[in-house]
């Protein structure tokens, strides 16, 4: 046990604290010896301090500090003492004071680190997850954890504000397949039966507004087994809420409110409500996906009039056969070469696309290989419609409209990020609405919820609902945040004559719909009111107002990309009586 007693943290003393005693308690974080003199930068979570060890002050400190290495864990005592004009560190927030050292404790040794504990340390990432607790210390991840806190305090203290209940629902819950695979947990006490870990509170919360509670919230844990990517885990944070009584407006007005809190509170940034507002078809139609960027133009046109009266044969032949032509505006990029415009045609290749077509833009017109196939008339058309200049390049992709989407989407933020087009200070927040409540699974011949299945149809396209599915809107919205989807939910099906009927056309039978869901439609019975909700991406939410690419960055234990912890070895195998205990027996791989 030390005698030492932190009275001050490593970021709080200032100039006023000049000729007082102080105690602090850190890590090393960098060690000077200048001519016998030593200098320590002692680091918390909170700042740095710059600890002083003089020979001439007290020996038996100094020559105790001879032996401090990075990251070794000490306690000093000493008086505070203003630094001269020209040693002060303008980059410290203590960087006018210094503590000279009376007394030294050397809590704990360490050994030399794989990396070096600074915030701008170039380290793998295998290796941070590895040595994650090392990661953790420097400054840039501290700060990063406690801006997910800030978000996590402000969403709190928001809900409790208008009148939310955080309430907790079970990780061991019924495994209920929709969408990713469930993680699976075996039961010791019901031998071959299973608990799931839940992919969203989903059906417990619509039983909370069953259950009258009016306004539910919790921050939860989440889990999918999926393959992974920078904004994929196996186990995530959902900011999740359901609301009685409500429509569209009623939620999106809550999360409008709750963004603007957040963005005040841990960036110092205002932000208006309300966010703007599209539609799918006009989402899906301008900038070809459901999670637009509105932080550039470049919108998304069509020319399959056009197209079909021109001489190339490409586009007619496109065009005959039920597919489209559309394209973008790259403003200014006329100056591309022919190289960099090929290397264009092999990016939109990896979305299904067989080739790109190009117009330049000069003052007599277009010009490319094969603007000799459109008329005078029709290259003016185009110009018009487009709104092009000399100098824009014009890119077009024709095909089924899936591939055309999908193709001119990452094109379009493609060319917006190597020409710098994205202004990565701001942050646009945008709302997408009357989403199609199902869409066709060509492989299993059946049709699939766009959201899920619990999802209220629009009222007014319930006299259509069997004979023209696809025209169904869902009463469902996503929130994006800089072209990334932040959050998504619906008003809810609250009837369970309805909610039969929604089971029907996604081929899902009595038999199975009360296996998998029986709780909620018996719960149905028993008056239950409209109701609706939304769930925001936590760690995502966190990490775009960072300005990160890697959700793993606002987690303090990630998995990597194969859903492993490198830090504690997991998973791991387990022996044959913890199997046995289970019930269980495992095939050996193929």
């Amino acid at each position: 046990m030390s005698d030492l007693q932190r009275t001050h943290t490593c970021g709080q003393l200032r100039k006023a604290d000049a000729g007082n005693e102080a105690t602090l308690c850190g890590w090393v974080d960098t060690r000077r010896d200048h001519g016998g003199v030593i200098f320590i930068d002692l680091r918390d979570r909170y700042g740095k301090t710059q600890v002083v060890f003089n020979p001439e002050h007290n020996a038996e400190a100094h020559k105790k500090a001879s032996v401090l290495r990075s990251e070794y864990v000490i306690a000093v005592r000493g008086k505070v003492l203003e630094r001269p004009d020209d040693m002060i560190n303008p980059k410290l927030e203590t960087g006018e004071i210094e503590v000279v050292t009376d007394k030294l404790e050397i809590l704990n040794t360490s050994e030399t680190p794989p990396f070096e504990i600074t915030s701008d340390a170039d380290v793998s990432t295998e290796l941070r997850l590895k040595y994650r607790y090392l990661d953790l210390r420097r400054p840039v991840m501290q700060k990063y954890l406690t801006s997910r806190h800030k978000v996590c305090q402000v969403a709190r203290q928001y809900f409790d504000r208008n009148n939310f209940i955080e309430v907790e629902t079970p990780f061991l819950t019924k495994s209920t397949p929709e969408g990713a695979r469930d993680y699976l947990v075996p039961s010791r006490i019901n031998r071959g039966q299973f608990y799931a870990l839940p992919q969203s509170p989903q059906l417990f919360k619509q039983i909370l507004m069953v259950s009258g509670l009016d306004r539910y919230f919790q921050i939860v844990k989440c889990f999918r087994d999926e393959d992974l990517r920078a904004q994929r885990q196996p186990e995530f944070t959902q900011i999740d809420l359901e609301m009685s009584f409500v429509r569209e407006d009623d939620v999106i007005n809550i999360i409008e409110g709750l963004m603007v809190e957040v963005f005040k509170t841990v960036l110092g940034k205002e932000i208006t409500a309300p966010f703007p507002r599209l539609s799918y078809h006009d989402a899906m139609k301008l900038y070809g996906c459901d999670a637009p960027d509105l932080r550039f133009a470049m919108t998304i046109k069509e020319i399959t009039d056009i197209a079909k009266r021109s001489d190339f044969k490409v586009f007619k032949s496109v065009v005959e056969s039920g597919g489209q032509v559309r394209g973008i505006n790259a403003t200014g990029c006329a100056k591309l070469s022919r190289k960099e415009i090929d290397e264009l045609t092999t990016f939109v290749n990896q979305f299904g696309a067989k080739g790109l077509a190009w117009f330049k833009v000069d003052e007599n017109g277009l010009t490319s290989q094969i603007a000799k196939f459109f008329t005078a008339e029709l290259q003016s058309e185009i110009i018009e419609r487009f709104s092009a200049k000399p100098g824009d390049l014009l890119l077009f992709v024709a095909d089924k409209e899936s591939v055309v989407s999908q193709a001119l989407s990452q094109l379009r933020l493609s060319i917006a990020k190597t020409n710098g087009l994205i202004n990565k200070e701001e942050f646009n927040l945008s709302w997408v609405v009357d989403f199609p409540l199902f869409e066709y699974n060509e492989d299993m011949d059946r049709y699939d919820s766009l959201h899920h299945p619990f999802t209220s149809p629009h009222p007014d396209d319930l006299g259509f609902l069997e004979e023209r599915p696809l025209d169904v809107r869902a009463r469902a919205y996503d929130i994006v945040l800089n072209g990334i989807e932040l959050g998504g939910g619906s008003i809810r099906i609250h009837r369970q004559d309805v909610q039969k009927k929604i089971f029907n056309l996604l081929k899902i039978d009595e038999a199975t719909a009360q296996d998998r869901f029986g709780f909620l439609l018996e719960a149905l019975k028993y008056g239950a009111p409209p109701h609706g909700g939304i769930a925001l991406g936590l760690d995502r939410m966190v990490a775009i107002i960072l300005g990160l690419d890697d959700i793993r960055e606002v987690i303090a234990f990630p998995k990597t990309q194969k859903a492993t912890c490198l830090m504690v070895d997991a998973p791991s195998k387990v022996d044959d009586k913890q199997l046995k205990d289970l019930g269980l027996s495992l095939q050996k791989p193929d």
